[in-house]
């Protein structure tokens, strides 16, 4: 087997080459390599060593596992907690979310000061049952450390067949670590619930994630509550991870008054900007958030910040202001690249900084009464009696 490799090393640096060359984009052309890269003794290393390995390695390898591992640690160099590699298990797994089902605890995981942290955990999964809080930090799971991984690997690893248990060990803001175990379950998230406060003529709606159908969600639990009388609105985004821009956007133009609901920049500096056509504001609205709310739920409680048509209730909110595009690199693999900054419609990045809101309200860890909730509640019967 040593010979016949020996005796196809030229042919295989000339594959090489091709390949890496379509990857790059540079069309085989060694003076792209040289105005990609600066030099080619990247592109040199990357062939001999893919070399070296066919011609001289005595253990087993896989030629896919190979080129995955070299793209993997290629996007990881890029210090970004939003972009990844996917390999064929975990692309396979990425349109179960955003459809509103996917195997797991039901705690969705981001990566902030280097740490993995949960973001938030979704109403009524046994996550949330454990008692795993919004803002605390993953450091094992499993017994196993995360260092060196990918925010995908890390919920890989959480996610699983149902009625399995994965153990997590977590660290609050205090210092204090503790472990919980937690047997998976099939999580189905519903993305909207919607209900009147009663004695008022106040409607409260929770958005947990925006999903595929989160606007059509929203909507039907909007028309519910005005059937009920409903002439002043909560909109609950606390612990709302994001998801879908799309769904933002058409719950935006659902709320927001007419004009730019987010703009989006991209390394070349070109902007699209989506737009709300709503004529008029129908109710006064108030708006929770807190560490939990995140990307999608910032880009609704931006533009309502700005355009004055919510007012925001709570605490500062997570500081995710950039996009990702999701490209299908084949029929078994996808890179997520962040590919855009996104900006309020007065021009605010929110990234690592988040919103604050315009009443800050905290909640005590020892809270008996939803004190955030209760401040929007007075907000809006203030409104009304107006």
């Amino acid at each position: 087997m040593l010979n016949f490799l020996k005796k196809k090393v030229s042919l295989w640096l000339v594959i090489t080459l091709c390949i890496l060359s379509v990857f790059l984009g540079l069309a085989g052309s060694w003076y792209g390599i040289l105005r990609f890269t600066g030099a080619p003794d990247g592109a040199i290393k990357f062939m001999r060593t893919l070399n070296l390995i066919h011609r001289s390695y005595t253990g087993e390898y896989d030629n896919e596992k190979l080129f995955d591992g070299a793209i993997s640690g290629m996007v990881k160099t890029l210090d970004d907690p939003y972009s990844s590699y996917m390999d064929k298990d975990t692309f396979a797994k990425l349109t179960d979310i955003t459809e509103g089902t996917f195997g797991g605890i039901g705690v969705v995981v981001g990566k902030k000061d280097d740490n993995f942290v949960v973001i938030a955990p979704m109403e009524g999964t046994p996550g949330a049952n454990a008692g795993i809080k919004a803002g605390e930090k993953i450091l094992k799971i499993d017994g196993k450390t995360l260092e060196g991984l990918q925010l995908e690997e890390v919920a890989a690893r959480i996610r699983g067949p149902e009625g399995t248990t994965v153990e997590l060990t977590l660290e609050n803001d205090e210092g204090q670590e503790r472990s919980v175990k937690v047997v998976r379950g099939a999580i189905k998230s519903k993305s909207v619930m919607g209900k009147m406060v009663p004695d008022t003529k106040i409607g409260y709606i929770r958005i947990a994630i925006f999903n595929e159908s989160t606007a059509a969600d929203f909507v039907q639990a909007y028309h519910d509550l005005e059937s009920q009388g409903m002439k002043a609105t909560i909109l609950d985004l606390r612990y709302n991870p994001g998801g879908l821009l799309t769904a933002a956007v058409r719950i935006g133009g659902i709320l927001v008054p007419k004009g730019p609901i987010v703009s989006l920049t991209d390394t070349d500096g070109k902007t699209v900007t989506e737009y709300s056509k709503l004529e008029q504001v129908k109710y006064p609205l108030a708006v929770l958030v807190d560490h939990g709310t995140a990307s999608a739920s910032e880009i609704v409680a931006g533009a309502l910040q700005d355009t004055k048509a919510g007012y925001l209730i709570g605490t500062q909110t997570y500081g995710k202001g950039v996009a990702q595009t999701i490209y299908q690199m084949d029929e078994k693999s996808g890179l997520k690249l962040t590919t855009a900054n996104y900006y309020t419609p007065s021009g605010r990045s929110i990234n690592k900084v988040g919103i604050t809101p315009d009443e800050v309200v905290k909640l005590p860890k020892d809270a008996t009464e939803d004190l955030q909730l209760q401040a929007a509640e007075r907000y809006l019967q203030e409104q009304l009696a107006k």
